[in-house]
């Protein structure tokens, strides 16, 4: 008989509906049921891409045994870290104390109140060397809670205090200076991996964040090792197991240092942040094979992804028929069935054998460069191409009817404002018509479905179903793909949406004593410590988002409040971003942007007229490009209201001879207009470079 996770809203807990685990989701009935019966609640966090939980559940969660010693035992309690970001950095921090490591399935063990007292992370169902069964587990801590309750209380005070520190009030730790993000640059390379590319050892993740402010640190001083770390590890990823060589995009990390062996599962954050390097990448470069490698990821996103409305769901499993990564490797005799008279040639260039490179079967890898492998194979560059391009299209074919990994199909906003942001951006980069559809449709459904009353939903939900209220990250991750989707069509609809959600965080997210933002709104439900992570992760934190938003949104807006809160948090974190730059990749960009300011750029003109410079602009990397559309009439008449820009921003920006024309400025100060869109692109690509650092001090308001 299915448990309470039958009706569940998240599609990770309904996979354990069929449990005989009595699982309660995370709510008030819950905790009463621990009060009532003074029993432990056994907290178990996972998400559904997840493959050590799905490990997990078969063995214990789907075990009569265990499922009954659970049940006699404890109150047990399933919770979506997806959905539920702040009980899931509630308590990994607190398996970070006690272990030293975090992980999922998130495994802890909670008094009646929600105070954490022991935990871990995956645990077997039988004794292996240095890991407990279980069951051993289950029974210790059951016995702990019948006969040691002064211990127990002595841990829940320890990590009480560790909750209290890390919701201390920030305080100015020093100014945000050229220096500071040259000695940030200097910490993230001195990390990178000369030989494999990315940073450090295995396990291997995307460093999205990283990267992306190393090409803005290039842009603004032309350091031409910043940009090789980026290609380097680019090129490095593409050619690896991390991408999807057959069906566009990328997997969550590799398991191996050189990036070949993935696990497998994908990640809609990881896709939508690397969308929108890729875009840049290419901006900067021109590299054909990054733009490529990117739109092959757009049309993954559009292919397996979207939801019928436009929206995007969260992830595909690493597993189907029960074995991870079965969904995409090949045998060689597979591989040459499908691919033909290339065969010969593809099992080179992809590294193809009979051994295999992963239990007996081919991860599809490019062993080296593509150039190399043109001089090794001696084939011409457009012949290996065109023999890739005809592979990929028959593989994909002949993987299509395979049983796919299970589908994550929530609509989670933050995650949904990052692809929106990407989208946006690789549309405007690359001007395919489709990917600028897609923005637009997700942009307007988006609004119309998550957002009530001004204020975000967490998730989608399902009909029925409480709306679980959103988080920081979701309203700014979502108000950032707003000002990308302005960016790229200047619907001024787009702009006001950026402008009202960031009006709802500084209401209900800021706190004005402590000079931060919290994760969780005013209102959220009290749980034992207001949530507040500052470092980027996996994703963007909501607070590096919201910084960065505040800092743009002044940009086009015009007001101070939003700019003087994103700089108080900066002053308040320059420390430990110079201390530890790989724990703050995101804060990094936003902190470069408030040190050098944005780059404006005012076109004038009715929408034909501007059409051609905004293509010209899309062909220049710029870091901080605030981008508007002063619009006149079809007739060339004045226009006649600048909807929510900043009149500063735009006043006095006027069409020169009766023409339309391009305005590129700086702090306010602008250059001589531009006539021509070729004319556009030098000025654009000069703009970010670095100004004294007299200047950029002054610029961020400290003395």
């Amino acid at each position: 008989m299915p448990n309470r996770l039958a009706l569940s809203s998240s599609p990770y807990l309904r996979q354990h509906a069929e449990n005989p685990v009595e699982w309660h989701e995370w709510g008030p009935e819950a905790l009463a049921r621990a009060a009532t019966e003074d029993k432990p609640i056994l907290l178990s966090i996972g998400y559904a891409a997840c493959h050590w939980c799905h490990v997990m559940a078969h063995e214990s969660f789907e075990h009569a045994e265990t499922a009954r010693l659970m049940n006699q035992l404890f109150v047990n309690i399933k919770v979506d870290r997806e959905e539920r970001p702040d009980l899931d950095g509630i308590y990994m921090q607190a398996v970070q104390a006690m272990t030293g490591h975090g992980g999922w399935p998130m495994t802890m063990f909670l008094t009646p109140k929600g105070e954490p007292f022991y935990g871990g992370t995956y645990y077997p169902l039988d004794d292996r060397p240095g890991l407990p069964s279980f069951r051993r587990v289950l029974l210790s801590v059951s016995e702990a809670w019948a006969t040691n309750r002064a211990g127990i209380a002595k841990t829940v005070g320890a990590l009480a205090e560790l909750y209290e520190n890390a919701a201390a009030p920030l305080r100015a730790s020093g100014p945000l200076t050229t220096a500071l993000l040259d000695q940030a640059f200097t910490g993230i390379a001195r990390e990178h991996d000369v030989v494999h590319g990315g940073f450090g050892g295995a396990p291997k993740f995307p460093p999205s964040m990283s990267l992306a402010f190393l090409l803005a640190h290039h842009a603004r001083t032309g350091d031409a090792l910043a940009l090789e770390i980026v290609t380097r590890t680019w090129d490095a990823m593409a050619r690896g197991g991390l991408h999807d060589q057959v069906g566009g995009g990328w997997h969550r990390y590799t398991v191996d240092q050189r990036w070949l062996v993935p696990h497998f599962e994908k990640m809609l954050y990881d896709n939508a942040q690397l969308v929108r390097l890729g875009a840049h990448l290419y901006q900067a470069t021109g590299d054909a094979r990054v733009r490529a490698v990117t739109e092959r990821a757009l049309d993954w996103v559009a292919r397996e992804m979207t939801s019928a409305d436009g929206a995007w769901w969260s992830s595909l499993d690493a597993d189907s028929e029960g074995h991870e990564g079965k969904f995409y490797v090949w045998s060689l005799d597979e591989f040459r069935a499908v691919t033909g008279d290339d065969a010969a040639l593809l099992e080179r260039a992809w590294g193809v054998t009979r051994a295999g490179n992963f239990e007996g079967m081919n991860i599809l890898h490019h062993p080296r460069p593509l150039p190399e492998l043109v001089r090794e194979l001696g084939v011409g560059t457009d012949e290996l191409d065109d023999a890739l391009a005809r592979a990929r299209t028959a593989l994909l074919a002949a993987r299509t009817p395979r049983v796919r990994p299970g589908l994550d199909d929530k609509v989670v906003t933050g995650w949904n404002g990052l692809m929106l942001r990407g989208i946006a951006e690789a549309a405007r980069a690359f001007g395919r018509p489709a990917d600028v559809r897609a923005a637009q449709r997700a942009g307007a459904f988006l609004w119309s479905a998550l957002v009530r009353d001004g204020r975000a939903v967490r998730v989608l939900p399902r009909e029925g179903a409480t709306p679980i209220p959103g988080f920081l990250e979701d309203h700014a991750a979502l108000a950032l793909g707003y000002l990308a989707l302005y960016q790229l069509d200047f619907d001024p609809t787009w702009l006001a949406h950026a402008v009202a959600l960031e009006a709802t965080i500084a209401r209900w997210f800021w706190d004005e004593e402590a000079g931060v933002w919290y994760d969780t709104a005013h209102d959220a439900e009290r749980l034992i410590t207001r949530p507040r992570d500052i470092t980027d992760n996996a994703i963007p934190s909501g607070t590096s988002l919201a910084v960065e938003l505040g800092l743009l949104v002044s940009e086009f807006a015009g007001a101070s409040a939003p700019r003087a809160r994103a700089l108080r948090v900066l002053g308040g974190l320059a420390a430990p971003i110079q201390r530890y730059p790989g724990a703050f990749g995101h804060l990094l960009g936003a902190a470069d942007l408030a040190v050098h300011g944005a780059v404006q750029l005012v076109l004038r003109g009715t929408r034909a007229e501007v059409a051609p410079f905004a293509r010209a602009a899309a062909r220049c990397f710029v870091p901080g490009l605030v981008a508007c559309l002063l619009e006149d009439a079809a007739d060339g008449t004045a226009a006649s209201s600048h909807g929510a820009l900043d009149p500063a921003l735009v006043d006095g920006r006027a069409r020169v001879d009766g023409g339309a024309a391009a305005y590129v400025c700086r702090h306010y100060a602008c250059e001589r207009p531009v006539t021509s869109p070729d004319a556009l692109v030098a000025p654009l690509r000069a703009a970010p470079a670095r100004v004294a650092d007299g200047a950029a001090t002054r610029a961020t308001g400290h003395p």
